[in-house]
């Protein structure tokens, strides 16, 4: 009986102690922390990111959306719907019967009046040397046409694409948005005289 009393004191004794312990541990934490700045008691801050991701696929900037991320029941990370079966099918309905009859350029449609991006920005992220694919941005589709965001602006296709292109065009072929005078162009690098005219929003 003595035996299992002596235990019994052992264990609470350890129980007890190992507590006090980690009480006391804590509390000295805490006053350490209450002696401190209160920008020293936070958490370090990750080191400050440079005002761009590195860029990839010809100097474009995807503003920090990987080509590849993970997909979530068939939603990209981003939050915009990525259901292959819905892209391929959107690209479908989104296709010329006949471009050279269906295209209009800026100048037919009466003009550009949509968002203009800064110049500055414009030379460093678009243009011929700043090219990507479609097909890993994030993209939905707007009245049937495809609309996908680069360099955080949501970029619309105004025109449908032409019906000689292969029809993942847009998940293999480069393209970049220029401005040729009288408004905004997505440009296919593998037919460049087939320009389809794009609206630009932030």
């Amino acid at each position: 009986m003595r035996n299992v009393r002596a235990i019994s004191a052992a264990i609470l004794l350890l129980l007890f102690g190992g507590a006090a312990i980690a009480n006391a541990q804590h509390d000295q934490g805490s006053d350490r922390d209450k002696s401190k700045p209160a920008s020293q008691s936070q958490p370090a801050a990750r080191p400050a990111q440079s005002a761009r991701p590195q860029q990839s696929s010809g100097g474009a900037y995807h503003g920090g959306v990987q080509y590849n991320g993970p997909t979530n029941g068939g939603v990209h990370h981003s939050g915009v719907p990525q259901h292959q079966g819905q892209v391929n099918s959107g690209f479908v309905q989104s296709r010329a019967g006949s471009w050279r009859n269906e295209h209009q350029s800026w100048a037919q449609r009466g003009g550009y009046n949509g968002y203009r991006i800064p110049d500055a920005r414009f030379r460093l992220y678009f243009g011929r040397d700043h090219f990507f694919r479609i097909g890993g941005l994030p993209l939905v589709f707007v009245g049937g046409q495809p609309r996908f965001q680069y360099d955080g602006y949501w970029v619309t296709m105004m025109d449908p694409w032409p019906e000689d292109w292969a029809p993942n065009w847009y998940g293999t072929d480069d393209v970049y948005l220029d401005y040729t005078g009288d408004g905004y162009y997505l440009i296919n690098r593998m037919h460049p005289d087939f320009p389809i005219a794009v609206t630009v929003t932030f």
